[in-house]
């Protein structure tokens, strides 16, 4: 039985900023009592989701591609800051954990709302929950390390002034089974 392939669509870091942003995660992992139990994601596939669409039959993925690539020709490139460190949710045992999106989170946010009109105008549901824009490190799923290592890339993140251009837009498919999911990129179009 074929499965419907997972999908989502994201925005990608650039290599430079990847690289400083798994030196941190290098760091935190190095400290075996904050990693132990959270699943790290791949870092080689660095990315802020800007909208998770799920399981999508293949015969979608040829409007979801047109969709991206008209979301991203009506967008310029911008810049974005990665700052600081949390978890959803806040307090007591975290679920996902990740850093902060600063400088240029109206960016993502309108590419977000125009990407979900795009959808929507496409017979997609819309989304309902608010965008809030953020990197996702790692899956803590209420272990009992997740605080620590929450509290372990605040403190590293506290002086982190990561910058990266988002100059793309891309539909990923999602690849999950053994390990960690791993990302395949199924369409792309350049912003602007």
């Amino acid at each position: 039985m074929n499965e419907d392939p997972r999908l989502f669509v994201a925005v990608p870091l650039s290599d430079d900023a990847t690289a400083a942003v798994t030196e941190v995660v290098e760091r935190i992992r190095a400290g075996e009592t904050e990693g132990r139990g959270v699943r790290w994601v791949r870092l080689d596939g660095l990315h802020l989701t800007l909208r998770f669409l799920g399981p999508t039959p293949e015969d979608r993925v040829p409007d979801l591609a047109t969709a991206v690539a008209d979301v991203a020709r009506d967008a310029e490139p911008f810049e974005i800051t990665v700052r600081g460190a949390g978890s959803f949710p806040p307090t007591g045992r975290p679920r996902t954990i990740w850093l902060d999106i600063r400088n240029g989170v109206e960016h993502l946010e309108a590419l977000a709302a125009r990407l979900d009109d795009r959808l929507a105008g496409s017979g997609w549901e819309r989304e309902r929950r608010p965008f809030r824009a953020h990197l996702t490190l790692a899956r803590a799923d209420g272990v009992r390390a997740g605080p620590a290592t929450v509290a372990a890339l605040t403190a590293a993140a506290a002086d982190l002034a990561i910058e990266s251009p988002i100059d793309r837009l891309i539909l990923f498919e999602s690849i999950t089974g053994s390990g960690r999911a791993r990302y395949v990129e199924r369409a792309a179009a350049a912003l602007g």
